[in-house]
């Protein structure tokens, strides 16, 4: 028998995180940044890992909700931080020189932190964010492989990472969920070759674009069913006005993935 086919998962790899004032990648602001990369060494033995860690004023304020999550304070971030314009910059930049077509980008809900990342730099620079190569979300790759059941099954990293038994140190701090999600996307590959591991990263990105596509249709499906029995039981109020623009800006970014046309959906 021949040797197995190589695996993208045992190739060099980035993993990119950001912990943020809030949840919507257009408005709100970048507070961490953390790009991990993994570049294996000797058959078997543990890879090198360089982690760059960047933390910026946001200049803004941060909502206590989101300090209460990764632990960086207004105070702090203002004290500690360096100018948001530089840190966006320097992360594209360092992005630009480790993330490439044969090295993939691993990132927990992608959609979110390249998006955020991508407004940060048309906020300050006025450029987006070049997708260097193909990325890799683990949370997509999850949502497909065990279909959302339905509003109670959340697919957080920390439950995700427990589901595959994934070590998940430090978490809400951008190095350890950026870490978390290569050790995701490694296990994965791993225990899903034929619709994982063994796609070459150029194709399994086009594959999340249609998977993404698929599950944030199933989302908009569910939101509908939801806005139907709350009519069928109060009828039209402003929620659901708000529910039934939701929906429309769910539809209209699907197919945007993994750079997002409007606010994300997160969990």
């Amino acid at each position: 028998m021949g040797n197995p086919a190589p695996s993208w998962a045992h190739g060099p790899m980035i993993a990119l995180d950001l912990e943020t004032t809030d949840v919507d990648p257009h408005r709100d602001r970048v507070v961490t940044a953390s790009v991990v990369a993994i570049t294996p060494r000797s058959p078997g033995g543990p890879p090198e890992v360089d982690t760059r860690t960047w933390l910026a004023d946001p200049g803004v304020e941060i909502p206590a909700e989101a300090t209460a999550i990764h632990g960086i304070s207004t105070d702090q971030a203002r004290r500690e931080g360096r100018p948001a314009s530089e840190v966006v910059a320097e992360v594209a930049e360092h992005l630009a020189g480790v993330w490439g077509p044969t090295t993939p980008l691993c990132a927990f809900n992608a959609a979110f932190d390249l998006t955020m990342l991508d407004a940060e730099l048309r906020r300050h620079h006025g450029r987006g964010l070049p997708l260097g190569g193909p990325v890799v979300d683990p949370l997509c790759l999850d949502r497909h492989l065990r279909p959302v059941r339905g509003w109670d099954d959340r697919r957080t990293l920390t439950a995700v990472c427990a589901h595959y038994g994934a070590r998940l140190d430090n978490a809400h701090t951008s190095a350890g969920d950026a870490i978390a999600a290569a050790r995701l996307a490694w296990t994965l590959a791993r225990r899903h070759p034929d619709e994982v591991g063994l796609l070459d990263p150029r194709e399994l990105h086009d594959r999340q674009v249609g998977w993404y596509l698929e599950q944030e249709h199933a989302f908009a499906a569910r939101l509908e069913r939801q806005l139907e029995q709350r009519i069928a039981r109060g009828g039209e109020d402003e929620y659901t006005a708000r529910t039934r623009d939701r929906i429309v800006g769910v539809r209209a970014r699907a197919g945007a993935w993994p750079l997002l046309t409007g606010p994300a959906r997160v969990g």
